[in-house]
């Protein structure tokens, strides 16, 4: 079915127009006649026609603005120009318009059908197009989901270049640098950990396409497969170096991706987010990204935002020795010591003939953890700290005193980070609260002293609450308002004066803010 539009003031020719197209096409066709420039333009919005003849002069619009008009938003429709005036200027700007034919009256039948049959095959040409175009979009949506989560797995295996630069080509990816984020879901979150994960991976199949759409809305990015209950997602950059406000962008747009994940999709989601690697190196971002997910309960962390973390690629039983080195950065004093006893109760079992080698494993577990914490400024460094660990561990009576030395030894890693954790958190907070009490008159903002300690405004927002169990803003407000009252006992400053002085520019602001601290208006304070 061809949808014609016939259009000119001249109802003999409308008439002619469509006797000839209707007797010749019959069923073939559905016709639509109009005699203004106007109506030219409403048809072609609402009866969406495949063919239009327009005569140039009609009421109102002519046919050549009706045409333009037309193509602002339909560009395909094959359109004839039927006209009396056989002018050159009308003819160049029917070309530039795309128009198919130009066609001057008298038009015998023979030269309608010609055109009428040109323009249909070229209308049968376009749907065909359009169809093999679909099919083709339709074969890529298979298809390209499995390269993309193809390319994430090669990455993942640590296999340097293979099969890398094959999956950069078809994926069209000619950057060198790039970032992984590691999207982890669940039915709810608990103490940072994923609940029903296995559940939740089961029904990830049903939603992957859709969490596809919503992720690439917010980012242009490579998409891996489902694992388990995570899902790794790679951006690629032309450079290494991002500024601290393309991280809080980032950050903000994967807040805002979470955000719509759980509106959409019946699950809750967490990301970490690792540092911009080389794209050889990329793999360094995917172990940030899940360090981050494991260090942080927030909805999205990344890892800038934490101390920095070093990966042990250990020997047997490497799943206890990762969980003493994690519980043991965590300042999980209790976990890391129950972590160490069972390895030590494996080495005992299964080399108790070998206490050489008990020794040194010993001496490089409490090494790598002092290590790590000093790498996280958790410990201090000395060249000579560890003296006396050697003659201490070879003068151990059996292996009980051993253990109780690689107990003791965890345990004081453990209390030191613990200990400069404090510190370190007490110091930013300390730093933020000397600049807002020295401050207090400027305009300050969360983003401003997030960035004066570098840290992304979300986790020092965290932070800062944490430390001193109020808010930033409601610590500024306070600071302020402190300031106020000690303006306000002074009869030399003015309302106006005092409010300026305390960091408010708006009288009527500081009023309101005044008296829902107070009580009572600053004019009233004054008076008392």
């Amino acid at each position: 079915m061809y949808r014609i539009l016939l259009a000119d003031d001249e109802g003999i020719m409308l008439n002619s127009l469509k006797h000839i197209i209707e007797s010749n096409f019959g069923s073939e066709c559905e016709i639509s006649c109009v005699k203004t420039g106007r109506a030219v333009v409403e048809q072609a919005e609402n009866f969406r026609p495949d063919i239009a003849f327009v005569d140039i002069h009609m009421p109102g619009l002519s046919g050549i603005q009706a045409i333009k008009e037309i193509r602002r938003f339909n560009k395909t429709m094959v359109i004839v120009i039927i006209t009396a005036f056989d002018k050159f200027s009308y003819a160049q700007e029917a070309v530039n318009l795309g128009v198919m034919e130009y066609l001057t009256k008298p038009v015998n039948k023979k030269v309608i059908l010609d055109v009428c049959m040109k323009a249909m095959h070229k209308v049968d040409d376009m749907k065909q197009r359009r169809s093999d175009d679909l099919k083709i979009k339709e074969k890529l949506e298979i298809v390209v989901p499995m390269i993309e989560s193809g390319f994430i797995y090669n990455l993942l295996q640590d296999s340097g270049r293979t099969y890398q630069d094959s999956y950069e080509e078809m994926l069209d990816i000619h950057d060198g640098y790039g970032f992984m984020e590691v999207l982890e879901f669940g039915d709810s979150q608990e103490e940072g950990i994923m609940t029903n994960a296995v559940g939740v991976s089961v029904r990830a199949s049903r939603f992957y396409p859709q969490l596809r759409e919503i992720v690439k809305d917010f980012f242009d990015c490579i998409i891996g497969p489902v694992m388990g209950n995570r899902i790794v997602l790679l951006m690629t950059l032309a450079e290494e170096n991002i500024k601290y406000e393309e991280r809080v962008e980032i950050i903000t747009r994967t807040r805002n991706m979470v955000h719509k994940l759980e509106n959409m999709i019946d699950s809750r989601f967490r990301i970490g987010i690792g540092n911009v690697k080389s794209m050889e190196d990329v793999r360094g971002s995917y172990q940030e990204a899940i360090t981050a997910l494991r260090e942080s309960e927030n909805h999205v962390v990344h890892f800038s935002d934490l101390p920095i973390r070093q990966e042990y690629d250990g020997d047997y039983p490497r799943d206890l020795e990762n969980k003493y080195f994690e519980r043991g950065i965590k300042a999980d004093a209790e976990g890391a010591v129950s972590c160490a006893n069972q390895f030590f109760d494996w080495m005992v079992k299964n080399y108790k003939d070998y206490r050489d080698d008990i020794e040194v494993k010993v001496l490089e577990m409490v090494i790598q953890l002092e290590y790590r914490a000093f790498l996280q400024g958790g410990m201090k460094y000395g060249f000579r700290y560890r003296e006396n660990y050697i003659r201490e561990i070879q003068s151990a009576k059996g292996f009980e005193e051993l253990r109780r030395w690689f107990l003791d030894k965890t345990m004081e890693v453990c209390r030191s980070i613990s200990s400069s954790r404090e510190k370190n958190s007490e110091g930013i907070v300390a730093t933020v609260r000397k600049y807002i009490d020295e401050n207090y008159q400027k305009d300050i903002s969360l983003d401003e002293v997030s960035r004066m300690v570098d840290i992304s405004p979300y986790y020092f927002s965290r932070l800062f609450k944490q430390e001193t169990g109020v808010t930033f803003i409601e610590y500024l407000t306070s600071a302020r308002m402190r300031q106020a009252r000690i303006l306000l006992a002074n009869p030399d400053y003015s309302i106006k004066e005092v409010c300026v002085m305390s960091g408010y520019s708006d009288p009527n602001y500081f009023s309101r803010i005044f008296k829902k601290y107070e009580g009572i208006t600053p004019s009233e304070y004054r008076e008392r």
